[in-house]
């Protein structure tokens, strides 16, 4: 779907990317079923997400090999900041949330723990290594939202299944597909997947995809 890296990662890790894709938090945006006080609650959280999310791609520039790489995460962080956040602000702000809030708020153990990982795997490893932990969310999110659209279900929550669904995202995620196989037939070579570095890149993956469950179970009533 976006590039043969992450076909080959989302196979190795079957089982808990079927638990992120088709979280009950996921399937609650899709029928409309999610209570709104589930879905607020995550999106203050998101808010924070994107923050440090924002400082990943921004770590990205200077761990990146080449000059094509530098672009494309600046373009990146670029957007964040002053697209993304911009409209999940103004969605908060549609639902009586404005950004001092939204700034303000706690942030939540599983949150501090997916952030703080993306980073650590940033900082204390190399380009690969962040592009592995950063995949899940970009992709996942990509692929949940053409399900979801898919379907056609009639929910409340169109909006944000529309954002992921539509072309600009779609685009963004075949792009960062692309950029991930480009960079890891760079460092890797043509057959990464013999190479010893491939387990710990793939186990990488695993490990945010089993945050971003936590990320979904934190929004969720208890």
């Amino acid at each position: 779907m976006y590039g043969a890296t992450f076909a080959a990662w989302r196979a190795e890790a079957a089982e808990p990317w079927h638990a992120y894709t088709h979280h009950p938090f996921v399937e609650g945006l899709g029928d409309g079923s999610l209570p709104r006080a589930a879905y607020l609650r995550y999106l203050v959280q998101d808010y924070l997400f994107l923050i440090h999310f924002s400082r990943a791609w921004a770590l990205a520039v200077t761990k990146a090999g080449t000059v094509d790489e530098m672009r494309f995460a600046a373009c990146t962080l670029d957007a964040l900041l002053n697209e993304e956040i911009a409209l999940h602000v103004a969605t908060c702000a549609a639902e009586g949330l404005d950004e001092a809030t939204l700034f303000t708020a706690e942030e939540l153990p599983q949150n501090i723990a997916y952030t703080r990982y993306v980073l650590d795997a940033g900082h204390s490893g190399d380009f690969l290594d962040l592009l592995a932990a950063l995949a899940p969310c970009v992709l996942g999110y990509g692929e949940i939202g053409l399900r979801l659209s898919a379907a056609k279900g009639k929910t409340p929550y169109a909006d944000w299944i529309d954002t992921y669904a539509g072309e600009g995202n779609q685009q963004v995620c075949h792009e960062v597909g692309a950029l991930l196989d480009a960079a890891v037939t760079r460092q890797l070579g043509d057959r990464p997947m013999e190479s010893p570095r491939w387990p710990q890149l793939s186990h990488r993956f695993v490990t945010a995809t089993r945050l971003e469950i936590g990320f979904w179970d934190m929004a969720l009533p208890e």
